[in-house]
C-alpha cells in the first residue's frame, strides 16, 4: 500500500544494536537484561493478520464520531456538529489518504499492505466501507436529526416547503445579492467542461432550446462565501443551493431548465515538494500550492435523484470510476450544519465551559497578572489543556519574555497557529525590542502551508530569525524556550508540550503541556534548536527522545526494561495514550510484552493497527479510545519502571511519518508532573470510564461505562475554581 518502513525483526542489530538514548544514560546495547527469545520473535512476526489495515482503522474512528451524532443522550445541536465533523473528516481522508493511495497504485510505487491486503484490496474496501457510512450518516441526518431539531422549533427545510412569503424573501436575496455572483458556464463544442474545484458545490443544469429544441449542459458553482443554509427567520433555514436552482432561469433567459442537479467532487490536495535545496523550498511549496487546485478527481458526491443522463457525463467528464460515485439524498456537504450548531440555543448544548488560569499560575490578591517566570522558579507547572486556560499560560509566558527587559533570547517552534494570533504578535515584539528571536515556521504543516508561509514572511520583516528546520523532515515537536539573565546567571525555562501554539484550537483539543526551569531539560531543548537552526548534529540527549533519531528506539529499549521488570517480578505495565498507533517495529514490541506477561493499556483516539486480545500474542494488551467534545490529542508513555515509574509526554504518534520523517520531541516528566499525569491515566482506564473497547477481529465496541472523562475532568476543574 505505501513505500513506508514494513516491520522489521525484534531482534537488537548484531553490528549496531540501537542508538537510543534513554533516561538514566544507558543504552540498549549496554542494557544487561532483556534479550528477545528469536522462537519467540518468529512466532510473532509469522502471524499474518496481526496489524489492522490503517486505512480501515481510519474509517472506524471515523465511524465512532457518527456513534456520536446518533447518541441520543448528547445535547442536540452537539450532535449536529458531529455529523458535520464527520463529514469534514471524510473529506480529507479522500483528499489526502485515498489520493496517495491512488497515486501509488497508478506509479507502480505501492506494495502490499502490513495487514496483508493489497492495494487494489484495501481501495474497494474503503470505496465500499465509505460509502455504507455516507448512506448512514444521510439517514441519520434525515430520519432522526431533522426530526429532532424540528421539534425544538428549528427546522432545516427544501424549496417545495416554503411559504409564498418565504419564497418571495429568498427571490429578493437571490436578486440582490446571490444573482451578480453567479457564473452560470455552458458545455458545447465551443466552450469545453469547465474545471471543478474541489469541495465546491455544484449545479449541473440542463436545458433546452425552445426554437431548436437541441438540449445542453451548464455547470453553476454554489459561492461558498454564502451561508450554506440560508435563514429564513425563526429558526427556518433552507439550502443555498435550493434558493438558486429555483431561480436557475434568470440565469439563462430564453431557455427552458428542464433538470438541475447538485454535485460535489473531492480532489487530491496532498502536496509533493522536492526539499534538494531548502533556500527554495519556499518558492517550491508556493508553486505546489497553486498545483493543489488542479489535482485528479478521488470522489464525486451526486444527489441519489440525479438523471443517468448527467450523470454519465460527469463520470466521463471528470473521468472517475463508478466505485468512487457517491449517489446520497441531498442535502450534500453537511459540513455547513456547523452554522446549524452554533445557534444560540444554550440548552441544546455542552454545558458552557471556561478554561481556568492553572493554580500556580492564578492571580490571587493582586490584580496584575502573575509572574509566570517567578511562579516556575518556586515549581515546575503541568498544563492540562483545554481544562487550563492556554492564554494564561503558554500564551502569558511568552507574553511576558516578549515585555521583560531581563530577557534575551526567544526561541520557539511553530507548526499550526490562529490567523490572528497572538503568540505571532509577541514575537514581533520580542524582536523589535531587540531581543534575539529564533522561530521555526513548519511551512509544510498541512492545509496550514500559505498561513505559515504568511507568518514566516511576516515575521522575518519584523527582525525574527526564521528557520523552516531541516531539509527532508517537517518540524512537527512543539518547543519554546526564553533566556533571562537573572542575578544569580543565566537561566532557560521551557515549555515542551503536545499540542500546537494555536489559541483556538487550545479551547477544544486535549493536550498536555510542562512549563519548567529543570537545567537538565533546558539544556537539551537548547541543543535541539541549534539542531534545527545551525550545524549541530547532537543526537542524544538526557531527558528528551528525539525523532528521527531515538523516539522509536528509546520507546523499544523502555519496552524491554519492563519486560525485565516483569521477569524478575518486579512492578510492570505499559499505558500508552495516541492519537494513532501504527508503527510496526513498535507494535511487534508491545506484542512481545504482552507474550512475556506485561500488561500493555493502549488509549488511541484514532487510527490502531495492534489487535488486542489474540491467543498467544496480545493476551494482556487492550485498547480503547475516548471521544467527546474535546479532541483527545495529548501523547503519554507510561512505564511502571519495576516501581520507579517513567512517563513522557510530547508530540509523536507511533507512525513512520512520526518517527522516521519528522522532528518530535518526548519529554521525561519530573515526578510530581508524572505522578500527575498517571492519575489521568487511572481515571481514562478505569473500567467504569465510558469509551469504545478494540476487539481481536479489529472492530471497536462501546463499552457501558457510566463515567464520562472529559466531563468529570470539567467538573474537577469547577470545583478547583470554586475553591480558590
Amino acid at each position: 500500500m505505501s513505500t513506508e518502513q514494513q516491520p522489521t525483526s525484534l531482534l537488537p542489530d548484531a553490528e549496531t544494536g540501537t542508538l537510543a538514548a534513554v533516561s538514566d544514560g544507558r543504552t540498549s546495547a549496554e542494557a544487561p537484561g532483556y534479550v528477545p527469545d528469536p522462537a519467540l520473535v518468529e512466532a510473532i512476526e509469522s502471524v499474518d493478520n496481526r496489524f489492522v489495515d490503517r486505512e480501515l482503522s481510519w474509517l472506524r474512528f471515523n465511524e465512532r464520531v457518527l456513534e456520536l451524532a446518533e447518541d441520543e443522550a448528547l445535547p442536540l445541536l452537539e450532535r449536529t456538529r458531529f455529523l458535520a465533523i464527520f463529514t469534514s473528516n471524510l473529506d480529507e481522508f479522500f483528499m489526502v489518504r485515498v489520493a496517495g493511495l491512488k497515486r501509488r497504485i497508478a506509479t507502480g510505487l505501492a506494495v502490499r499492505a502490513a495487514s496483508g491486503l493489497m492495494p487494489l484490496e484495501v481501495l474497494e474496501a474503503i470505496w465500499r466501507r465509505s460509502a455504507e457510512l455516507s448512506q448512514r450518516q444521510a439517514r441519520l441526518f434525515h430520519d432522526k436529526v431533522i426530526p429532532a431539531l424540528g421539534s425544538h422549533g428549528i427546522e432545516i427545510v427544501r424549496w417545495a416547503d416554503l411559504d409564498r412569503d418565504e419564497q418571495k424573501e429568498c427571490k429578493r436575496l437571490f436578486k440582490d445579492r446571490i444573482f451578480p455572483v453567479l457564473t452560470p458556464l455552458a458545455v458545447d463544442p465551443a466552450h469545453p467542461f469547465p474545471y471543478i474545484s474541489g469541495l465546491s458545490l455544484n449545479l449541473a443544469v440542463v436545458l433546452r432550446n425552445p426554437k431548436s429544441g437541441k438540449e445542453l449542459f451548464a455547470r453553476v458553482k454554489v459561492p461558498s462565501n454564502f451561508d450554506r443554509f440560508v435563514s429564513l427567520g425563526n429558526a427556518r433555514f433552507v439550502p443555498l443551493e435550493d434558493v438558486i436552482g429555483a431561480h436557475l432561469r434568470r440565469l439563462f433567459p430564453g431557455m427552458e431548465v428542464l433538470e438541475a442537479h447538485t454535485f460535489r467532487v473531492t480532489r487530491n490536495e496532498d502536496l509533493e515538494v522536492e526539499e534538494d535545496d531548502a533556500e527554495n523550498l519556499l518558492t517550491a511549496l508556493e508553486k505546489e500550492l497553486l498545483r493543489r487546485k488542479f489535482g485528479p478527481p478521488v470522489r464525486l458526491e451526486v444527489e441519489e435523484s440525479i438523471a443517468p443522463s448527467v450523470l454519465e457525463l460527469l463520470v466521463s467528464e471528470l473521468d472517475i470510476s463508478a466505485n468512487e460515485v457517491f449517489r446520497l439524498p441531498g442535502p450534500l456537504d453537511l459540513r455547513g450544519l456547523h452554522s446549524i450548531a452554533d445557534l444560540p440555543r444554550e440548552e441544546l448544548k455542552y454545558r458552557s465551559f471556561v478554561p481556568s488560569t492553572h493554580t500556580r499560575l492564578a492571580e490571587f490578591e493582586s490584580a496584575a497578572p502573575v509572574d509566570v517566570f517567578k511562579a516556575l522558579r518556586r515549581r515546575d507547572v503541568l498544563l492540562h489543556h483545554p481544562y487550563d486556560s492556554f492564554a494564561t499560560s503558554v500564551q502569558r509566558f511568552i507574553e511576558q519574555a516578549a515585555a521583560d527587559p531581563h530577557v534575551l533570547a526567544i526561541k520557539q517552534t511553530l507548526y499550526r497557529t490562529s490567523g490572528d494570533s497572538p503568540i505571532i504578535d509577541a514575537l514581533i515584539d520580542a524582536a523589535e525590542a531587540g531581543k534575539q528571536v529564533l522561530v521555526l515556521v513548519e511551512i509544510k504543516a498541512r492545509f496550514d502551508e500559505q498561513a505559515n508561509i504568511r507568518w514566516a514572511r511576516k515575521l522575518e520583516q519584523a527582525g525574527c530569525h526564521v528557520v523552516y528546520g531541516l531539509v527532508g523532515l517537517k518540524t512537527h515537536c512543539k518547543l519554546a524556550m526564553v533566556v533571562r539573565d537573572e542575578p544569580e546567571g543565566i537561566r532557560r525555562y521551557t515549555h515542551i508540550g503536545t499540542g500546537n501554539y494555536n489559541p483556538k484550537t487550545s479551547r477544544m483539543y486535549e493536550d498536555l503541556g510542562l512549563l519548567t526551569t529543570d537545567e537538565a531539560i533546558g539544556e537539551d531543548v537548547a541543543h535541539l534548536f541549534n539542531n534545527l537552526s545551525g550545524w549541530s548534529r547532537k543526537a542524544t540527549y538526557e531527558q528528551l527522545l528525539v525523532a528521527p533519531d531515538s523516539v522509536r528506539s528509546g520507546l523499544i529499549d523502555q519496552i524491554h526494561r519492563e519486560i525485565e521488570h516483569a521477569k524478575a517480578g518486579r512492578p510492570a505495565g505499559i499505558r500508552f495514550k495516541a492519537n494513532s498507533v501504527v508503527d510496526e517495529e513498535t507494535v511487534d514490541a508491545l506484542y512481545l510484552a504482552s507474550c512475556e506477561g506485561v500488561p500493555v493499556e493502549l488509549l488511541v483516539r484514532g487510527i490502531c493497527a495492534l489487535r488486542p486480545g489474540v491467543a498467544g500474542l496480545s493476551e494482556n494488551v487492550k485498547v480503547r479510545s475516548i471521544l467527546g467534545r474535546f479532541l483527545e490529542h495529548s501523547r503519554v508513555f507510561s512505564f511502571e519502571g519495576g516501581g520507579e515509574p517513567v512517563t513522557w509526554i510530547g508530540s509523536a504518534d507511533l507512525m513512520h511519518r512520526n518517527l522516521d520523517r519528522r522532528v518530535e520531541v518526548l519529554v521525561r516528566l519530573p515526578d510530581a508532573s508524572r505522578d500527575a499525569v498517571r492519575r489521568l491515566l487511572d481515571l481514562a482506564f478505569a473500567p467504569s470510564t465510558q469509551a469504545w473497547e478494540l476487539g481481536a477481529d479489529g472492530e471497536w465496541k462501546r463499552n457501558a461505562g457510566t463515567v464520562h472523562l472529559q466531563e468529570t475532568l470539567i467538573e474537577q476543574q469547577r470545583r478547583r475554581r470554586t475553591v480558590d
